[in-house]
């Protein structure tokens, strides 16, 4: 089959205002990291932050869809997670071998590029070469972040096509993690409920479960997007980190 198979024109469906969802999604993971570094004892916080990697996949969708040049795309992406990893480390305790979230935008994009383009077989080995590496280099999310844009693409002009896609990927990812005991200081006992109900939700309600949380947010359009010069999208991602860097040593 042809390269049209994965033509320009799928435009995504449901939400395109992805300057509101970058900053929505930033929001999200300055919570996930502050309940990482600085409140480790609100479990809550980290459960928010699940909301912040399925968004920031979606806005790459949407912006590999409308974006005139993909490597300027990709070197965007690069040079900003780059000046980020210094601040990444100082903030998070990590270190070079424990990149930031961009690597995992960087690799995604990658494989859907590869996907769309289909030269010399680049929709066999450029989403496996993506995984790969993202296993590899130990990418945020690792190979399942990677997964989620390459699933997401597949569907991206469908919003029932989405939603499963989420769901099942929601599914696969929760079944890694234990169930959730307590939520905002109730005791969440799910044997009490009927069996129709408890069930599914011991399925969901697990650390990685809640990236469900982020799906009305992909699927409901905003009326306007935010207007925003294209670098300050960028700047709020290392400017969070260093916000986050001054509190811990505030705190200390």
């Amino acid at each position: 089959m042809e390269a049209s198979v994965l033509p320009r024109d799928r435009k995504p469906a449901g939400n395109t205002a992805t300057t509101w969802l970058k900053v929505i999604a930033l929001v999200f993971m300055f919570i996930d990291h502050a309940g990482k570094m600085i409140f480790p004892q609100y479990e809550e916080m980290r459960i928010l932050g699940r909301i912040a990697f399925p968004l920031y996949a979606w806005c790459m969708i949407v912006g590999f869809h409308y974006t005139r040049s993909v490597p300027k795309y990709l070197l965007r992406i690069l040079v900003t997670g780059l000046v980020s990893q210094p601040l990444y480390m100082l903030a998070l305790s990590h270190t070079w071998s424990q990149p930031n979230i961009f690597l995992t935008l960087f690799l995604g994009l990658c494989a859907l590029w590869g996907i769309r383009e289909k030269k010399y077989l680049s929709h066999l080995w450029a989403p496996a070469a993506a995984l790969a590496l993202a296993s590899i280099l130990r990418a945020d999310y690792g190979w399942r972040g990677v997964l989620l844009f390459i699933m997401l693409y597949a569907v991206q002009d469908s919003r029932p096509g989405i939603a499963a896609v989420m769901t099942a990927y929601a599914l696969f990812w929760a079944s890694f993690y234990g169930v959730t005991k307590s939520l905002f200081g109730l005791t969440v006992d799910l044997g009490t409920l009927p069996g129709f109900l408890s069930q599914p939700l011991s399925s969901l309600m697990r650390m990685q479960g809640y990236i469900l949380l982020a799906l009305p947010l992909i699927l409901i359009p905003f009326k306007k997007d935010l207007k925003l010069p294209r670098w300050v999208g960028y700047a709020l991602y290392p400017a969070h980190l260093a916000v986050l860097y001054a509190l811990e040593q505030i705190i200390k």
